[in-house]
């Protein structure tokens, strides 16, 4: 029973690490950091001629800082409230179907 325990304890833990991995909130997040930058770059170098375009608003630097916020904030996220994958008993509990009273 112990090989039994340790197995599944195993499987858990592997899967708690592909739920972390794979959480959608830190792939929007990331993208998201990383267009920002790239587009606030853009805009930090923005020519006068550039902004004359854009009515002498730099769109790039604002548009470049707001998608680094959202960024950082799907990643703060992450970090504050990690997913948790349900323990054995939950999908053996779910499979059952609910309990009827």
């Amino acid at each position: 029973m112990s090989d039994l325990q340790n197995e599944v304890a195993e499987l858990e833990s592997k899967s708690a690490t592909a739920a972390r991995l794979f959480d959608i909130r830190r792939v929007i997040g990331g993208l998201f950091a990383l267009y920002g930058v790239i587009v606030t770059i853009a805009g930090l170098t923005a020519s006068d001629a550039d902004l004359k375009k854009a009515q002498d608003i730099n769109i790039n630097l604002w548009t470049g800082l707001g998608m680094l916020a959202l960024g950082v904030f799907f990643l703060g996220w992450v970090r504050l409230r990690p997913t948790t994958p349900p323990t054995a008993e939950e999908l053996r509990a779910a499979e059952d179907g609910p309990s009827e009273h």
